[in-house]
């Protein structure tokens, strides 16, 4: 799957350029392709929407930019001197409408939308002359579905109001009106909905990395969750919970993130990530489609590796929130994902040694010099240096154990009787017997179990870009991100304005019917 998502990015590029220049000329040029033309076989059909899968790599996505966009927003990586220009606007608060990563996220997601727009018009056409035919087209059909939800949803946790382009005809026109939040949300809806009937429960080893039944399951649960519709969003994700599904927390902490992490039974979805030759090592700073296409690695490692780039460092609060009140004790207590989660102190429960599994053993690490690094996603327990940006290690987008503790969530919010039952998920997820840390009682009330949950997923969930949506679903972003880093020299603050992402300027001067709907030169 990581291969043939990469091999594809250069024809996928082709076609959908060919598909926006019509009529430019009277002259047809034979080599051109077309919709019309060119989709005509299982194969080719199978590439549009594989071609869809491959804006998980382009720009503002999960090759480079989403995982500083989330992380520095959230506060859940720090700048480190190294850090300059578009991301350090991210980590100060002090970015605008042509911020590129922003940008970039905002082109990516809308290009996602109109390659399953594009896949869905021509799979809709495809005259099935076999059984099997027919159920690979109502898979393709499903996955284009799942692939439009998910854009849809980033759009709208992160824009509000936002242009609703369903059809192919529609991701053509440059002037569209923005959708109200509710109507989008019902799209998000809608869309997932479509997938869950005809996506697989799990696909073959080769195929790893689609979007499966429990992914869209998982995906309708949240979109629920993030609207507070509680009843709903326990209705999908507990299906998760049993057969046919056999979704379980991976044993080993470390394994999620490894390069072999693509086998955790934990991974409800992730973006699959392969290193192909040298020749590509830069290619998450552009070209993603054509001769640096053929890859589809990230440059995660490299960027937030101390002993490489180290653009970022973990953040002071990330590294204080795994220092609590012993849940059963209530005496001072260190989480045991610290030292799987950050190199750093044993003050601060970070991992003090690294290399561990090289062949001259493991080295003391130089907090002094470093500060707190991230150990996630690293590979430094195996090797000294990173050597270049090209990590093969999965980027996990939801798994097992946010399915729990949103299930937790949603019990805490619905409170009494509930409440109970929400604890029982957290410990489910503090019980991984690589972490086995001390349960909560059961007889918290809502306002302890609800400051337990959202600790919980600070500290399960570090680096994985999830804090920032929690926030600001929470309501909290303004206070808690202030108070982490108060506005002074170098810092600005969070305003009101910044609980959504600000619209693109080049949307705005090529969609008069958006623009003339931005306040305040924002949102």
């Amino acid at each position: 799957m990581k291969k043939k998502i990469g091999i594809l990015l250069a024809t996928a590029g082709m076609l959908i350029a060919s598909g926006c220049n019509e009529d430019l000329l009277d002259v047809k040029n034979e080599n051109n392709y077309t919709d019309v033309s060119y989709f005509k076989t299982q194969t080719q059909f199978n590439e549009a929407v594989l071609a869809t899968y491959a804006v998980f790599s382009h720009t503002g996505m999960m090759a480079r930019e989403w995982y500083f966009v989330f992380d520095l927003l959230a506060n859940d990586a720090e700048r480190a001197s190294p850090l300059v220009g578009t991301e350090l606007q991210l980590a100060d608060y002090s970015f605008n409408n042509n911020n590129e990563d922003i940008v970039g996220l905002w082109s990516s997601l809308y290009r996602m939308i109109f390659r399953a727009n594009l896949a869905l018009k021509v799979i809709e056409g495809w005259e099935t002359a076999t059984e099997a035919e027919a159920a690979a087209k109502r898979q393709y059909i499903a996955e284009a579905h799942w692939l439009r939800g998910f854009a849809y949803f980033n759009l709208v946790t992160n824009w509000g109001r936002v242009p609703l382009r369903m059809t192919f005809e529609d991701s053509q026109s440059n002037s569209f009106p923005r959708s109200s939040v509710a109507d989008v949300w019902q799209v998000v809806e809608s869309e997932f909905t479509a997938a869950i009937p005809d996506l697989p429960v799990a696909h073959a080893p080769e195929q790893k990395g689609r979007a499966t039944k429990g992914a869209a399951i998982a995906f309708l649960g949240r979109t629920y969750l993030f609207q507070k519709k509680y009843d709903e969003a326990i209705a999908q994700l507990a299906q998760l919970t049993a057969a046919p599904f056999t979704y379980s927390l991976d044993p080993s902490y470390d394994h999620l993130f490894s390069e072999d992490n693509i086998n955790s039974p934990e991974t409800v979805f992730d973006v699959n990530h392969t290193y192909t030759t040298s020749n590509t090592q830069y290619y998450m700073f552009g070209g993603q489609e054509g001769t640096n296409g053929k890859t589809f690695h990230t440059g995660r490692a490299q960027e937030y590796g101390f002993n490489d780039w180290q653009n970022v460092v973990a953040s002071d609060a990330l590294v204080e929130a795994h220092t609590y009140a012993n849940p059963q004790s209530g005496a001072p207590y260190i989480d045991p994902r610290a030292k799987l989660t950050y190199y750093g102190t044993a003050q601060n429960g970070g991992d003090t040694k690294y290399c561990d599994a090289c062949s001259g053993g493991p080295i003391d690490y130089d907090y002094g010099f470093f500060g707190n690094s991230y150990r996630k996603y690293q590979p430094y327990e195996f090797q000294q240096y990173t050597e270049a940006p090209m990590s093969g290690i999965n980027t996990h987008v939801l798994r097992y154990a946010d399915v729990l503790l949103m299930l937790a969530e949603c019990y805490i919010e619905k409170n009494s009787p509930d409440v109970a039952t929400g604890i029982g998920y957290i410990n489910d997820v503090r019980n991984r017997p690589s972490v086995m840390a001390e349960n909560y009682p059961v007889g918290l009330g809502q306002d302890a179990a609800r400051t337990a949950l959202r600790r919980e997923r600070q500290i399960e969930f570090a680096g994985e870009q999830s804090r920032w949506f929690d926030l600001v679903r929470w309501g909290i972003a303004k206070e808690v991100l202030n108070a982490e880093h108060p506005a002074g020299p170098g810092q600005q603050p969070f305003l009101d304005k910044h609980y959504l992402f600000p619209i693109p300027i080049d949307e705005r001067n090529s969609n008069a019917e958006l623009a003339a709907d931005v306040a305040n030169d924002w949102n």
